[in-house]
């Protein structure tokens, strides 16, 4: 009941109209980013992060919500399209929306997901309602082993299953925490990899890292690999669902939460997984298996509603915790520590009027959301037409823009170009960016928990495994490492099993 009264008076914030301007810019301003090729939530985010310094905390964080959730929607709509996906989470919507597309039924592949993003967004908003304020109870009594425990499990979860291979994924992890290292010492002040400028002391800003990995080398990789004859649009008329397309789809739409919002909410989670799962399991459970790989609407509607089920996933970890498990929660947390908000389990507490303002306009953001882009899909469509060059010059343009304005520095320019080359070569070597950009995040606060559990056991390294919860999670992480080489004996006892039985 508590809940439902905090969330009640998040409403009387949200509905406000200012907030509900923010609330329609951002959904807007996300979908058009998001639409664009190659551009995802993360890239969405960072690259406007700058520009929101201005406003109040509580608005800022309702426009970033409408950004998350209207770029997700945007990387599917270009998935569905021209088979390009926006970002990796829409990966899945190509493989049955673009051959709906092209046989004509693109309309109904976007309504498909318009409507599970909706559906999706809905659901997991209201199982954040009811899990955040609980896991934020269980997590005061968290301590400094538990704490760094968690941080582990994210870089080892992180380092596992992104990337074509776990070396990428811990280089790129390495890379991050090295960014982290720049500055000082914030126990003893003693400089580190600043090669003595005094710019460098305060360390490299979050965002100026973010906008780095994701905007500057995602454009000088396109720049690298331009085609001179880009992708027509395919026209895509009146976004409708008949009826037959709604008896097959509602079931997806309401299967894809249970699936995405659990993957949303634990480290690495993010919504690649609990898609190509979703696709999976609709797959299975279809009628018309003879359909897919051509154009079956449940592998648009069930992926679609997980993804946007598991971006509600990742406010629970990221508000409670303090734990970013996808790199736009990362790019968050590091627009809440720049209004000197640091989100865990005390923020429900001291910033109550912000978490449930920004949880109220989540609903609110939703219907938005449907409203603006059921009619507006045609129109997104023909932005897909801006040739290359000019988007990327745009991008490169407002990135540049924005760094500098996050501290006023000409070398923030030259950081950021530097940390674009690298994220460059990532994307040379197939070293996955969200393993880097969490290295950049948790790196300090790891090695701060790390500091304070060891301070506490006098140096033994006995404090770090002193409670149940840390047991639990480093037997978790044991389970991570140690089951690719476990995988293989059980699949051959497995089958030797069924031979037996045969």
């Amino acid at each position: 009941m508590n809940s439902f009264t905090s969330l009640m008076d998040g409403f009387g914030t949200a509905l406000t109209p200012i907030n509900l301007l923010w609330a329609a810019v951002g959904v807007l301003l996300g979908t058009a980013i998001g639409v664009l090729p190659g551009i995802g939530p993360a890239m969405a985010v960072a690259l406007l992060l700058p520009v929101t310094y201005g406003l109040e905390p509580t608005g800022a964080f309702i426009m970033f919500a409408g950004i998350y959730y209207g770029a997700m929607f945007g990387g599917s709509t270009t998935s569905i399209l021209l088979n390009t996906p926006g970002e990796s989470a829409a990966v899945v919507a190509a493989m049955e929306g673009n051959p709906m597309a092209k046989s004509g039924r693109g309309a109904q592949a976007l309504a498909a997901a318009a409507i599970g993003h909706f559906a999706g967004g809905m659901i997991g908003t209201i199982l954040l309602v009811a899990l955040a304020p609980k896991v934020a109870d269980l997590a005061v009594d968290i301590g400094a082993p538990d704490y760094f425990a968690i941080m582990v499990l994210a870089f080892i979860a992180v380092t596992s299953v992104l990337g074509s291979s776990r070396i990428r994924g811990l280089a790129s992890l390495l890379i991050g925490l090295t960014l982290g290292l720049v500055g000082l010492d914030q126990m003893t002040g003693q400089q580190r990899l600043t090669f003595g400028s005094l710019q460098l002391a305060d360390g490299i800003d979050v965002v100026i890292v973010a906008v780095g990995l994701f905007a500057i080398g995602e454009a000088l990789w396109v720049a690298a690999h331009l085609r001179r004859i880009s992708g027509r649009a395919i026209p895509v008329g009146r976004p409708w669902l008949g009826k037959q397309d709604v008896k097959r789809t509602w079931k997806s739409w309401l299967r894809g939460p249970l699936i995405g919002f659990p993957f949303g909410a634990i480290p690495a989670g993010g919504a690649e997984i609990p898609t190509f799962l979703s696709y999976v399991t609709e797959k299975r459970l279809s009628r018309h298996k003879d359909e897919w790989g051509k154009g079956a609407i449940e592998g648009v509607a069930g992926p679609e509603s997980a993804s946007s089920a598991s971006a509600a996933g990742t406010l629970v970890s990221m508000l409670t915790l303090g734990l970013p498990t996808t790199a736009v929660a990362a790019v968050m947390l590091a627009a809440f520590q720049s209004y000197g908000i640091q989100p865990g389990p005390l923020l429900f507490e001291r910033e109550s009027e912000l978490v449930w303002g920004l949880i109220a306009s989540l609903f609110v953001g939703m219907v938005l959301l449907l409203a603006l882009n059921l009619p507006l899909a045609p129109v997104w469509a023909k932005l897909l037409r801006i040739p290359r060059p000019y988007l990327y010059a745009g991008i490169l343009f407002f990135a540049a823009v924005g760094a500098y304005a996050v501290g006023g520095e000409a070398l923030d320019l030259v950081i950021l170009l530097v940390i674009g080359l690298i994220g460059f070569g990532m994307r040379r070597y197939g070293l996955p960016v969200l393993p880097a950009v969490i290295g950049v995040i948790l790196g300090p606060n790891a090695e701060q928990q790390l500091r304070r559990a060891l301070q506490i056991s006098d140096g033994s390294v006995r404090g770090l495994v002193d409670t149940p919860f840390s047991i639990s999670v480093y037997a978790v992480i044991a389970l991570l490492l140690l089951w690719p080489l476990l995988r293989k004996p059980a699949r051959a006892l497995l089958n030797s099993r069924r031979t037996v039985r045969q």
